[in-house]
């Protein structure tokens, strides 16, 4: 069976078996998630690996067994790590397609466990994090079954693009197309939505020039697109509330259609296109969204679900500069919060 069929049969019988588990599991399309801190510690799945936090053992175990290898980035009260695990990794069918292709590991992005990297240099977990960039939780970070780092998947993913993300590392379709162009041969599956890109106050209108928008504050770049669930989720969402308008209001923000050729001069000077562009940046998800400094540097990505807290919270570190003085989003926040119980995790 040539792969694109596979995968289109994969993702039918996905949505099926979804429908099969409504009573346990939230709705395939609907990602809205109640993004305040957990009051009760999450509790991991028992089948994760046992780990003395050795990354380049347990790398060789699992390829020794012809599996890859998973690394959780999570947080013991994140709201977004207890979606992942509830709405993916408490199903069935989710579950056996990951132990049989992959062990899967955890490591506490607010934790000072020593952990040991595939180089043999030793971190404590913290750090471990943020040298891997993860920068939202849960993060994941996909080993394939000969060694190779295939996906970074950044924050909580719905069943069906969490399935995607297994089947694209675990049959090897990263070695000849990114997770975008995987994901966007299915779309029609996954089809939400209104035929127009959902239009918002903060947008500037008509003004392609990211390098003249960046030039004198922060720039926030919307990739989106047509038909899509979690388009309409945000801006039915978070970019309804005024305490995240207001925030808004201190930058300059621009939205694109990531598969539109409409022609724009990126941050940096370059010219390109939307379509070019976010090829470029290696987006997959829709909406993703891009912080720029003055200079015309990523500050940061949201490139997953996202709910009042944390938007409000990447809004705080943007507008009070904070990416000036600590590059890593989870280490200032640590750091500028840390008697703050109600912090966004």
């Amino acid at each position: 069976m040539r792969p694109a069929t596979y995968f289109a049969l994969s993702i039918s019988l996905l949505i099926g078996s979804a429908m099969h588990h409504s009573i346990c599991a939230a709705p395939i399309n609907n990602p809205a998630i109640d993004d305040q801190p957990l009051k009760e510690a999450l509790s991991l799945p028992d089948w994760f690996k046992v780990s003395f936090l050795e990354i380049k053992e347990d790398l060789q175990e699992a390829n020794t067994e012809g599996r890859g290898l998973i690394i959780y980035f999570g947080q013991e009260y994140c709201p977004y790590c207890k979606a992942l695990i509830n709405n993916n990794w408490q199903r069935d069918d989710i579950v056996k397609y990951t132990r049989s292709h992959f062990d899967v590991i955890a490591i506490n992005v607010r934790g000072d466990r020593q952990v040991t990297a595939i180089n043999g240099r030793q971190y404590k977990e913290k750090f471990f994090a943020s040298k891997h960039g993860a920068t939202f939780t849960p993060t994941l970070l996909f080993f394939d079954k000969t060694g190779h780092l295939a996906l970074k998947l950044v924050g909580y993913r719905n069943p069906y693009q969490f399935m995607a993300a297994l089947e694209y590392v675990a049959d090897m379709h990263h070695r000849n197309e990114n997770f975008r162009f995987y994901l966007a041969r299915a779309e029609g599956a996954d089809s939400f939505g209104q035929d127009s890109l959902n239009d918002s106050v903060i947008f500037r209108d008509s003004q392609h020039d990211l390098k003249k928008l960046s030039r004198h504050k922060p720039l926030a770049v919307f990739f989106e697109e047509q038909h899509c669930h979690a388009c309409d989720v945000l801006h039915a969402g978070p970019l309804n509330h005024h305490a995240i308008l207001k925030k808004f209001s201190l930058l300059n923000s621009m939205q694109l259609d990531m598969w539109a050729e409409t022609p724009l001069t990126t941050p940096a000077g370059k010219q390109t296109t939307a379509r070019k562009w976010a090829n470029e940046l290696d987006i997959s998800y829709a909406p993703t969204i891009i912080f720029f400094d003055e200079s015309g540097k990523e500050i940061i990505r949201v490139e997953s679900v996202i709910g009042f807290f944390r938007m409000g919270a990447v809004l705080d570190y943007i507008n009070k500069r904070g990416y000036r003085k600590q590059p890593d989003f989870q280490l200032w926040r640590n750091e500028s919060t840390t008697n703050d119980k109600t912090r966004v995790r």
